[in-house]
């Protein structure tokens, strides 16, 4: 569409990334991407260096948000220790705060401004404190039951948005899987990770031709490919159905854990192992330097373990649920009312698991097969 300037908040993330990538390749409009580091790769948008806690940094940005038509916000802070964070007022103030010194710079800088998307999650239903209401719908949340920034957010645009020209339409993505370099939740590094680190302990004997499953009991879950998210995003930006609504959005298929894991050895080099439970973030975390010594033998550019697995290992874990030895309840969420506005892509969940380590792996962020 002539005339569109797309910002994407949190442009180093797993959905900032995918974000730029989609609206990169589709072409016609101007990208910003504002992150504190600059992404790997920018897919032709132009970076802006800003930290969103610092409210004289977004002040300083607004020159290079005027004109904006859409704002991707999919900048998260999360607290050092990953899951106690999550009802952590700390984090909850940060992120309120964060949203809103943007929104107060982008407002005047771009009159022009027509949508604002808006990430939040399953943690909307409770899933990190209950079992789910399965399925989960848009309107059954648990607002205002447990502290979560979501609500923070929600309530602050919801506020701003009457009479206003833009609309706000807010993403419930599920389980998130995609390419991106030092996220907090992307499982797609932590496994590649253990799987190199287990072929480099136990070499060619026996336990380095099979990947053991290191979770829990597997329950039945659902996953979203990001860029499948990124393109839903993008069609919230223009589809009226979508204006001030919220919506579920997953691959449209549903997966258990150990029942997907032989795709995702076979996508790593590895046959399926034995149910071995096993801490990524307690043991493959500290590893520095056997990465290190992995990343100079196979010609790897992902950097540290910190800097390129982020604080994932502790979100595999806790996502396919070390410790647990029951199945657990079924963490489902109904999509009806986004093929019912207009969105039906669906992705099939091992193909999405395979096309993201092949895409890490053709970028030497992980080893080849």
């Amino acid at each position: 569409m002539a005339g569109k300037k797309v910002v994407v908040a949190g442009a180093t993330g797993l959905v900032g990334n995918a974000a730029l990538r989609h609206f990169g390749a589709v072409g016609g409009c101007d990208v910003v991407a504002l992150s504190r580091r600059k992404p790997r790769q920018l897919y032709g948008a132009r970076h802006v260096a800003v930290d969103l806690t610092v409210s004289a940094q977004c002040r300083h940005a607004a020159a290079e948000l005027q004109g904006a038509t859409h704002l991707v916000y999919a900048a998260l802070y999360e607290a050092p220790n990953l899951v106690d964070g999550w009802r952590d007022p700390g984090q909850i103030s940060i992120n309120d705060a964060m949203l809103r010194n943007l929104m107060a710079v982008l407002e005047p800088a771009a009159p022009t401004l027509r949508h604002v998307a808006l990430l939040q999650g399953t943690k909307a239903y409770g899933v990190h404190i209950r079992p789910l209401s399965v399925p989960a719908r848009e309107n059954r949340s648990e607002m205002y039951e447990q502290p979560n920034f979501y609500w923070n957010q929600e309530r602050y645009l919801r506020e701003r948005q009457p009479g206003k020209a833009w609309r706000w339409t807010i993403l419930r993505p599920v389980l998130i899987v995609g390419d991106s370099v030092g996220s907090a939740m992307n499982v797609i590094p932590a496994l590649g990770v253990y799987a190199a680190m287990m072929r480099h302990l136990h070499g060619k004997t026996a336990g380095g031709t099979k990947l053991d499953y290191p979770g829990g009991i597997g329950r039945v879950a659902q996953a979203v490919d990001a860029d499948l998210l990124a393109r839903c995003i993008a069609w919230s930006g223009e589809a009226a159905a979508a204006g001030n609504e919220i919506f579920n959005v997953t691959n449209g298929d549903v997966f258990v854990w150990p029942n997907v894991w032989p795709a995702i050895a076979d996508a790593l080099g590895f046959e399926a192992g034995e149910h071995v439970p096993l801490s990524l973030d307690r043991e493959i975390r500290p590893r520095e330097a056997d990465w290190a010594e992995i990343c100079a033998a196979r010609g790897l550019k992902s950097g540290t373990l910190r800097d390129f697995v982020g604080l994932s290992f502790e979100y595999a874990d806790y996502t396919m649920g070390f410790g647990r030895d029951t199945p657990g309840p079924a963490a489902i969420v109904s999509t009806i009312k986004l093929m019912q506005a207009g969105f039906t892509e669906v992705m099939d969940t091992e193909a999405m698991f395979r096309k993201c380590f092949a895409e890490m792996q053709a970028k030497r962020l992980l080893p080849r097969r």
